[in-house]
C-alpha cells in the first residue's frame, strides 16, 4: 500500500501535544486519493492503548466527534481516543462510496472498494502506526449511517461499537440487522438516533428498533434515542454526546446513583463490584484503567454500610497496588484487622498508615487517633 501524506493544516488552539492532521491519503483499493482528518489525544501515550473512532461524512460530523471525545475523556467518562475522519462531501462523493445494490441492499460497484478501503487500508494503517486498543467504533449519518452497518454482515464485526444517525435504509435492512446483532458472539455496542420528523424511512428504523429490543442477549448494549424536535438536517448535532454517555459509562467513576441502585441493593460482596467493573473495562476496551480514588471511596463507603468486613482486605490490597506511598492501603487494612478483633495486628498497621502520605479524606490524625484508642483499650 502506497501512502502520499500531504499535510494540509494543523489547526490552532491546541494543548500539549494534541494533533488534528488533515490529509490525502492514496488509496490503492479505490484507485483515488481521499481526504482524510486525524485526531491524537493531548495526552497520547504510545506505551498505551487507545480506542480507534472512525467518523463517516468527516465534513459534518468529525467536529464534533472530536470535541465531545476530549471533553469526555477529560472528565473521565472514556479513555483518551484517536480519531480518523473520512470525508465524503466533495461531488456528492458519499454516494458513490456508500452504493448498495437495490435488490440485496448490500454493497455495489463502488461500495465494496469504499468497504474494503476503510477496512483493509485506513484501519491497518493506524494499527501499525499508533497504539490502538482492540475497541474500535464508528459513526454515520444518514446513508454513512446505514453503510457502516455492513461490518455487522461480518462472522466477526471489525467495530465494537456502532453510532447510527437517522439511516437512510438500504433494501431489508430493518430487518437483517436486528439478525445479525442477534448472530454476533461478541460484545457489541448500537446506538440508534433518530429525529422527529417523520420521514419515509421512519417506520422502517422504528421497526428495526422494536426488533432490536426484542433481543435477549448479555452481550449486545442497545441504546435508542428519539429527538421530537429534530429534523433530518438538525438530527446530525443531536445526540453524539449521549451515544458517548452510554457507550463509555463504565468508565466514569462511580455515581451516587449507582451506589445506591446497585452496590448497596447487591447480595455480593462490595468490593466484588469493583473488581467486576475493572475487569469488564480490561475486556471489553483492552484497556487497565488505573482504579479511580472516587470508586475506592464509594466501596470503600459501601462495606461500612453493609458492614462487610470480609471487603476491607482485598480494598486494602489494592489501594496499596495503585495508590502506594499513601496511607490508604494500610488505613484500611487497619480497620480490617480491629473490626476481626485482632488488636495487635490492627495497631501495626495503622502505626505504618501514620508513617505514609495522607489523602483524600485520611489523614495523620485520624491514623493517631485510632492508635491512641487501641492502646488506652487494650493497654499497649
Amino acid at each position: 500500500m502506497r501512502r502520499i501524506p500531504l499535510l494540509l493544516a494543523f489547526l490552532a488552539c491546541y494543548a500539549l501535544n494534541a494533533q488534528i492532521t488533515k490529509e490525502i491519503f492514496e488509496s490503492f483499493k479505490l484507485q483515488e486519493r481521499r481526504d482524510v482528518s486525524y485526531y491524537f489525544p493531548e495526552d497520547y501515550d504510545k506505551e498505551k492503548k487507545h480506542p480507534l473512532i472512525v467518523v463517516l461524512d468527516a465534513d459534518y460530523l468529525f467536529e464534533q466527534v472530536v470535541a465531545t471525545a476530549k471533553y469526555y475523556s477529560r472528565f473521565h467518562g472514556m479513555p483518551a481516543s484517536i480519531i480518523v475522519g473520512i470525508h465524503q462531501s466533495k461531488e456528492s462523493i458519499r454516494l458513490d462510496d456508500c452504493a448498495f445494490d437495490k435488490q440485496t441492499g448490500l454493497p455495489a460497484e463502488k461500495g465494496n472498494k469504499f468497504f474494503e478501503f476503510l477496512g483493509m487500508e485506513i484501519i491497518p494503517y493506524l494499527d501499525l502506526n499508533y497504539n490502538t486498543a482492540p475497541f474500535k467504533m464508528i459513526v454515520g449519518y444518514d446513508i454513512t449511517a446505514n453503510f457502516e452497518n455492513y461490518w455487522l454482515f461480518k462472522d466477526r464485526s471489525l467495530f465494537n461499537a456502532y453510532i447510527n444517525i437517522s439511516p437512510t435504509l438500504a433494501p431489508d435492512m430493518e430487518t437483517n440487522i436486528p439478525l445479525r446483532l442477534g448472530a454476533l458472539n461478541q460484545q457489541i455496542f448500537y446506538q440508534l438516533i433518530l429525529e422527529g420528523e417523520n420521514s419515509r424511512d421512519t417506520p422502517r428504523i422504528l421497526a428495526m428498533d422494536k426488533a432490536i429490543k426484542a433481543i435477549d442477549k448479555e452481550t449486545l448494549h442497545y441504546y435508542f434515542d428519539e429527538y421530537p424536535s429534530a429534523d433530518h438536517i438538525s438530527i446530525a448535532t443531536y445526540g453524539i454526546g449521549k451515544a458517548f454517555d452510554n457507550i463509555f459509562g463504565m468508565f466514569k467513576p462511580i455515581s451516587p446513583k449507582e451506589y445506591k441502585t446497585q452496590i448497596l441493593t447487591s447480595e455480593e460482596p462490595v468490593f466484588s463490584y469493583l473488581e467486576t467493573k475493572y475487569k469488564t473495562i480490561e475486556n471489553l476496551f483492552g484497556i487497565k484503567k488505573p482504579v479511580d480514588l472516587n470508586d475506592i471511596m464509594a466501596i470503600y463507603a459501601g462495606t461500612r454500610k453493609k458492614e462487610d468486613v470480609e471487603s476491607l482486605k482485598p480494598l486494602s490490597d489494592l489501594c496499596k497496588a495503585e495508590f502506594p506511598g499513601t496511607m490508604l492501603g494500610f488505613y484500611f487494612e487497619g480497620e480490617y484487622y480491629e473490626q476481626l478483633g485482632e488488636p495487635k495486628k490492627a495497631l501495626r498497621t495503622f502505626e505504618k498508615a501514620f508513617g505514609m502520605e495522607e489523602i483524600d479524606f485520611l489523614t495523620k490524625e485520624m491514623a493517631l487517633e485510632k492508635i491512641d484508642a487501641l492502646k488506652a483499650d487494650f493497654g499497649y
